[in-house]
């Protein structure tokens, strides 16, 4: 680490200021110091260790969701050969990462943000922090501020309401609050819901637990991958780590690009072929609980290794039961069917609680932004937020391919900035094509739907459309002009021009 990027006090002006050292928040840093070297920078995080959702998770059998070539940072390759990969290898990476960059000294703990405030006097970010073990409220001033802080509270998970689950005599557990040291040996287990969490739990509990039930409303679409890249690990032999990680990640973005190009053109092609290999491990008879109302891509498909899912169900271990709640009682669940599935352990694996921009209370010159009526510009920053970017990962691709184009495109910004003497940069919409459509809009999954109104919008066209396609967003972001007529720079300095007054309306909301 360089000595002349380290601020030296916590009143020193940084240059960036980065919320969150998750994976969004740890990638953005290495950026900076490969690509902004001497930089000052400091990474603000709540929690007492890095990797935001990998630190924060502890339930049995966490892993990545997604392919782990794509998943991990283009600059630093995986060198496993596994193609979903547990929980607690992603974080040693992250932290494996952060040190190697020089990134992990720049990590202040412990501080949650509650308000950061533009000041177009100032010129920069005031950025109000709780030091939460002290009590203490710390400030920060930075030029440019980065949120890397996802789009989920860490707080609390998501539970609907579900009449008696407070009569229930045994434990509910949301996995997101997984208490640690928990005995399910021997326990009747029933996990409620039907997403990637709940098809993880399940066989990794099966082994141990009496028995596992996952209770669903209605099925999803659930589909086996490989434990292991085998051609990766035949390639290893003869290739470098680089070389074949590059390889791979091509590959699997390539088979991304393809699977959701066709559920989206032919989905009655994808349906048949996801519910085909299903059916060849569950047989006929269960395929009423793998068959989903909706198109495949309209909410996320769920992967699993190697059939575990499948597996445990075979083995008698496990069960899926598609059916809705009646009531819960003291010994465990009475579904609207007339069947009982007796409990020792409830697990509600119902989904995230949605929050923007970690809770903090964004504000330009002391004015709270509605940021449900702001923009998101080229998916990366926010229509007059200056000096901004929210590092916002897809969801339909592997969410560190877009956070790695968008840190690589603040990079771009900052030098850009530099190298022309300006000190703001501002989107600005000033041709009116703001939709109503949530920045969020390409799944239908409940989590989202649940939350779209609290998100930022998008626009009728490109700079603010977003598309959500890795090559075009790489070509826009890593390639397209910096000064495209829409990022305005320094507007206050031009007391002629439209951006001035545009600017100073944001503070009025």
């Amino acid at each position: 680490m360089a000595a002349a990027n380290k601020p030296r006090s916590d009143n020193e002006m940084l240059d960036v200021l980065i919320i969150g050292a998750g994976i969004s928040g740890i990638g953005t840093a290495c950026h900076l110091e490969r690509e902004c070297p001497g930089k000052r920078y400091a990474i603000l995080d709540r929690r007492q260790d890095m990797g935001g959702t990998w630190d924060l998770f502890r339930y049995p059998g966490i892993r990545s969701d997604s392919d782990v070539f794509t998943f991990a940072f283009k600059f630093r390759p995986w060198k496993r050969t596994e193609i979903l990969a547990d929980g607690d290898k992603i974080k040693a990476y992250l932290k494996e990462t952060a040190r190697e960059y020089g990134v992990a000294d720049h990590v202040r703990f412990g501080l949650k943000v509650s308000r950061a405030n533009w000041s177009s006097e100032q010129r920069c970010w005031e950025v109000t922090a709780l030091h939460e073990p002290s009590g203490q409220l710390q400030t920060f001033r930075s030029r440019f501020l980065i949120m890397g802080t996802g789009y989920y509270k860490y707080d609390h998970g998501y539970t609907p309401e579900i009449p008696g689950l407070d009569q229930f005599g045994g434990e509910v557990i949301h996995p997101q609050n997984w208490p640690e040291g928990l005995d399910y040996s021997g326990k009747k287990v029933v996990v409620i819901g039907s997403g990637a969490t709940a098809v993880t739990l399940v066989p990794a509990m099966a082994e141990k637990a009496g028995h596992i039930t996952m209770l669903q409303r209605s099925p999803s679409y659930i589909f086996s991958v490989p434990q292991n890249d085998e051609l990766s690990k035949q390639l290893k032999k003869v290739f470098s780590d680089e070389t074949v990680y590059e390889l791979a990640r091509k590959r699997h973005i390539l088979l991304y690009r393809l699977i959701w190009n066709t559920s989206k053109r032919f989905p009655a092609l994808m349906r048949k072929i996801l519910l085909g290999a299903v059916r060849k491990q569950v047989g006929r008879d269960q395929m009423h609980h793998f068959t989903p109302d909706y198109q495949p891509w309209d909410e996320r498909l769920c992967a699993v290794p190697g059939n575990d899912l499948f597996k445990a169900m075979n083995s008698g271990k496990a069960s899926v039961v598609t059916d809705h709640i009646d009531k819960v009682d003291e010994a465990g669940i009475q579904l609207k069917s007339g069947q009982r599935l007796d409990a020792d352990i409830i697990i509600t694996a119902t989904g995230l609680e949605l929050q923007i921009m970690g809770g903090a209370d964004m504000q330009v010159d002391g004015e709270s932004q509605d940021l449900s009526r702001l923009m998101m510009y080229k998916a990366s920053m926010v229509e007059n937020l200056p000096n901004f970017s929210w590092i916002m990962g897809y969801v339909n691709y592997p969410w560190t391919l877009k956070a790695d184009i968008v840190a690589g495109y603040m990079c771009r910004l900052i030098n850009h900035m530099d190298e022309h003497g300006h000190d703001v940069a501002v989107a600005l919409d000033q041709t009116g094509c703001r939709t109503d459509g949530p920045f969020l809009d390409q799944l239908d999954s409940g989590y989202i739907k649940r939350s779209k109104h609290l998100m930022p919008r998008q626009g009728e066209r490109a700079p603010w459309k977003v598309t959500s396609d890795y090559p075009s967003d790489r070509e826009l972001l890593l390639e397209g002009r910096i000064d495209d007529g829409v990022l305005q720079f320094d507007p206050e300095s031009h007391a002629g021009s439209d951006a001035a007054p545009a600017l100073k309306m944001a503070a009025s909301g």
